[in-house]
């Protein structure tokens, strides 16, 4: 019988990308589990194989092999004791920075730990033997076949990556004995870009600048990104915390949400810059990503990255951006006119954190620094153009509610003359109010606490899993706790601990008494301003933002929803996607 390509998906990947990273020099070792690896590429005249019985020996052929033909050098070995073998060869590597790829095949690592014969952990290695390992699992979905193509890519560039030295992939096989795939799909490569290298051409098209959460621009920064846009008729998507105040600065986030077809969403190319974010989304489904960080990590958030450019994001800016002048920036001005247009439709809301958002964005005091709580604080100021002049920040590092107001004690501690205000839930002011007491608050610390009694998000119509839940309050949403709305317990603590305290649980209430709570002046007290929300008012506001448009596909989707069930119709995905 003629023999092609194992029809294990993971390892079709690793082979097509050895192929697109030019590497082709395998020594082999006799085996079962890599059997689909090896019968593969021994069909393919692309790769150059070499056999070695002994994995000692094998691996020290390769030091050899690499270190005179300057290329990297595949090992392959199969599962028990065979990939122990190749430690004094990979240290040798790692010391002498010669480029090996140890990959060692395996059965699935479930198996791990239950006496199964020739299963052994590989899931650690000594620290001086390889630069980095991954595992490639068995592909069971679109899902597990990114990982792989991620995880295949970041190994093969981290064979050269800050000098040369081995790497290790743990390949797992399910010993399958179709040889019969013709031809392998063509994997995306991922590429590193340094300083020294030749930056790839610019390509044609619509093309968007993202930035997740930033540390302050510097102006020269802000300059470059702004000339970069005129030479291209890019737009910049932000992020509240995206810290961009340039020319073509875009707040997408209320149109994103719209359930409508939108043209200036998913560009023909995204350079993404900033760190995490909640809000990639508003870029839509970019064809292809530039991400642009000098951590040169292989971070992949929209899976169409294509390059990652290892250097200072400003030299990018500068190297691409050459207009001599001005131009019409068509696209930017398309977004704007479209953000525009659905700020302009905001309806009447009701009492709730999004009303009081859309009070407060463009009243706080010139220079100020705003410090927003995840989720709903995030997300709710999020809809609104927060004027330049003001800074936001949002713990979306580790994306916890623990911690957000010690964040601003801290920031407000560098420059006590600047108001530094904190936008908070009731558990996440609860989980971190020990810091309240803290002896450092100075007075240009303001809290603004939306307390409805429980995790608010788990009760919003979005949160399409809560609805097979009952009695969500009990546990999940931790309703009831820290007296439940109490009007006295954070009053009483705030005035015991020197804040000067007011509250709100309607609109008038809320008219009568915020302009003390944004007034410029440094007051004598520190202040929390405490708003009581209904968590239906909640639910209902979010959800005339979220339908300010829809389009005629997704009003007849929730129809199909109103008629059979949410229910029914994620049993029909599920079927669909088989």
């Amino acid at each position: 019988m003629e023999q092609f390509y194992t029809d294990e998906r993971n390892v079709q990947i690793l082979i097509a990308l050895l192929k697109e990273h030019g590497v082709k020099k395998v020594v082999a070792s006799p085996g079962s589990t890599n059997v689909t690896f090896i019968g593969s590429i021994q069909q393919d005249p692309f790769f150059e194989i070499y056999s070695s019985v002994d994995e000692r020996s094998a691996a020290y052929i390769a030091c050899g092999m690499s270190a005179e033909s300057g290329e990297p050098v595949v090992l392959s070995c199969t599962g028990a004791t065979a990939s122990r073998n190749y430690y004094p060869a990979l240290t040798e590597a790692f010391y002498r920075k010669l480029p090996i790829l140890a990959v060692t095949s395996t059965q699935d690592e479930s198996k791990i730990g239950h006496l199964i014969p020739q299963v052994i952990d590989r899931t650690i290695q000594p620290l001086d033997t390889v630069k980095c390992s991954v595992h490639l699992q068995t592909v069971k979905d679109a899902s597990d076949a990114w990982d792989c193509n991620v995880k295949a890519n970041k190994a093969i560039l981290e064979l050269t990556h800050h000098g040369n030295g081995p790497v290790h992939i743990n390949l797992t096989t399910t010993y399958s004995r179709n040889f019969q795939v013709k031809k392998l799909q063509t994997e995306r490569k991922i590429e590193r870009i340094m300083l020294y290298d030749k930056l790839p051409d610019m390509p044609q098209g619509k093309i968007a600048i993202y930035v997740g959460s930033h540390v302050r621009m510097s102006k020269s920064l802000t300059e470059s990104i702004d000339t970069f846009c005129e030479t291209y008729n890019a737009m910049v998507a932000v992020d509240p915390t995206a810290n961009y105040n340039g020319k073509y600065k875009v707040p997408y986030q209320l149109v994103a949400q719209q359930n409508i077809d939108d043209e200036n969403q998913n560009p023909d190319l995204l350079i993404h810059i900033g760190e995490m974010s909640d809000m990639a989304y508003i870029v839509g489904r970019p064809k292809s990503v530039w991400r642009v960080s000098e951590d040169g990590k292989i971070v992949d958030r929209f899976q169409t990255l294509r390059y990652i450019f290892e250097m200072p994001e400003q030299l990018f800016f500068e190297h691409y951006g050459k207009a001599s002048q001005s131009r019409q920036c068509t696209y930017y001005n398309n977004c704007i006119e479209r953000c525009n247009s659905f700020w302009n439709k905001i309806p009447d809301l009701p009492f709730s954190h999004l009303w009081i958002a859309s009070r407060l964005y463009n009243l706080l005091p010139m220079g100020a620094v705003l410090h927003l709580g995840i989720l709903s604080p995030l997300r709710s100021w999020g809809y609104f153009p927060i004027p330049s002049h003001i800074e936001v920040y949002c713990n979306q590092g580790g994306f916890g509610i623990d911690g957000n107001m010690s964040s601003l004690l801290g920031a407000s501690l560098v420059h006590p003359e600047r108001l530094y205000f904190g936008v908070v839930g009731d558990l996440s002011f609860f989980y971190d109010m020990n810091v309240l007491g803290n002896h450092h608050i100075g007075r240009n610390v303001r809290i603004l606490l939306v307390n409805n009694a429980l995790g608010a998000e788990f009760h919003l119509f979005k949160q399409t899993n809560c609805v097979y839940v009952n009695d969500i309050d009990k546990y999940l949403s931790a309703g009831g706790h820290f007296g439940c709305k109490s009007p006295n317990v954070v009053k009483h603590l705030a005035e015991d601990w020197g804040y000067e305290y007011f509250s709100a649980s309607n609109k008038d209430d809320f008219e009568g008494i915020y302009e003390r709570f944004i007034t410029p002046e440094i007051t004598e007290k520190p202040m929390i301003f405490e708003v009581f929300t209904d968590v239906n008012d909640e639910n209902e506001a979010l959800h005339r933002m979220y339908f300010i448009e829809t389009s005629t596909r997704y009003r007849v989707g929730e129809l199909v929803r109103d008629v059979i069930g949410e229910r029914q119709v994620e049993m029909i995905k599920k079927i669909v996607k088989r």
